[in-house]
C-alpha cells in the first residue's frame, strides 16, 4: 500500500489535490483525526481493494502536527509506503483566497485571518521541514494544481481522462451533465419508414439507412476532428471528463447511430477511457433491443 498524507496551509488547495487524486483512481479520506489513522489503514488493509491511499489531515483534526511523525513510523512498521505532500502559499494569497470564499479561517475564531495564518504556519512548520513533497501554490491555477499532482502522483496521467458519449431523445429533456450537446435531427428519420420504426440505432438496418446520406458522413467526421480537436485542451484546462451528448427526438434512432460511431473512433485512443449510453433507447416498450 502507497499511502500519501496531504497537508499544508488551509487554504492552500489540499481539497484540490485529493479530488485529483481521487479522479485518478485513489482512495482518498479527508480530515481523519491522526489517531484514527492507525485503524483506517488496518481496515484498508484488510479489505484488499486500495492500493494507494491519500488522507487530507490539518490543524482541524485537533491533533498537532508533530502527532503525524508517530503515525507514520507505525504505519511504516507494517510496511506502507508513506510520504507527506505540504502545500503551501504566501499569505498575500491565503488572504485573498479567504476573501473570495468569504470563509473563516479555522485558527482565526473571531479574530482576523492574519492572525489564523500566522498561528496556523508557527504549528506546522516542523511538518513542511519534513515532508517529502512540497509545493507553493501561490501562482497557481486550479488547472496547474492538477497538473503538478499528476506529474507527481500519476504513473500515467494520461489514462486519468474519462470521455462519455451520450444519447438521448430531446423530448425527454437534455442531460444536466451535458458538456457538449450536438443536436442530430437534422438528418433523416428512420422512425417515419416502415419497417424501421421498431428497430434501433444499433441495428444494421438503421446503420445503412442512415449511411445512405452523405450528410451523416460527413457530419460524423466533421465531429471526430472536433473532438479531437478539443479533448487537449480540456485537458490543459485540468478537466478529467467530458460528456458529449447526441440528441435527437425520441433517443432510439438517429442518435444512438451517430454515438456508437463516434464511440467506435474514440474508443481506439488509449489515452482515452471511453463509455457509451443511451439514456432513452428503451423508454418505448414497442422497440426491441
Amino acid at each position: 500500500m502507497r499511502l500519501l498524507i496531504v497537508t499544508g496551509m488551509s487554504g492552500a488547495g489540499k481539497s484540490t489535490v485529493l479530488h485529483s487524486l481521487e479522479d485518478a483512481g485513489w482512495f482518498c479520506a479527508d480530515n481523519l483525526p491522526v489517531p484514527l489513522l492507525g485503524t483506517f489503514l488496518t481496515l484498508l488493509r484488510e479489505g484488499g481493494s486500495h492500493d494507494r491511499v491519500a488522507v487530507g489531515i490539518d490543524v482541524r483534526s485537533g491533533e498537532l502536527p508533530e502527532h503525524i511523525g508517530t503515525a507514520l513510523t507505525a504505519a511504516r512498521a507494517e510496511g506502507i509506503r508513506c510520504e507527506v505532500l505540504f502545500l503551501d502559499a504566501s499569505d498575500e494569497s491565503l488572504i485573498k483566497r479567504y476573501k473570495e470564499t468569504r470563509r473563516t479561517h479555522p485558527l482565526a475564531g473571531q479574530g482576523r485571518i492574519e492572525d489564523g495564518i500566522r498561528l496556523e504556519r508557527a504549528r506546522m512548520d516542523t511538518l513542511r521541514t519534513e515532508a517529502d513533497y512540497c509545493i507553493d501554490t501561490s501562482n497557481f491555477l486550479v488547472r496547474d494544481l492538477v497538473a503538478e499532482t499528476d506529474r507527481l502522483f500519476t504513473e500515467n496521467a494520461a489514462d486519468a481522462f474519462f470521455v462519455t458519449v451520450l444519447s438521448f431523445g430531446f423530448k425527454y429533456g437534455i442531460p444536466r451533465d451535458a458538456d457538449l450537446v450536438f443536436d442530430v435531427r437534422f438528418l433523416p428519420n428512420p422512425y417515419y419508414v416502415e419497417g424501421l420504426r421498431s428497430l434501433t440505432g444499433r441495428d444494421g438496418e438503421i446503420v445503412s439507412f442512415l449511411n445512405g446520406y452523405p450528410e451523416t458522413g460527413q457530419f460524423l467526421a466533421k465531429l471526430r476532428d472536433l473532438i479531437r480537436f478539443l479533448i487537449p485542451y480540456y485537458r490543459k484546462e485540468g478537466k478529467r471528463r467530458l460528456v458529449i451528448a447526441m440528441g435527437c427526438t425520441g433517443g432510439r434512432h438517429r442518435s444512438v447511430m451517430c454515438a456508437e460511431a463516434l464511440m467506435e473512433s474514440l474508443k481506439h485512443d488509449a489515452s482515452l477511457r471511453c463509455h457509451i449510453d443511451h439514456r432513452d433507447l428503451m423508454l418505448d416498450p414497442s422497440l426491441k433491443r
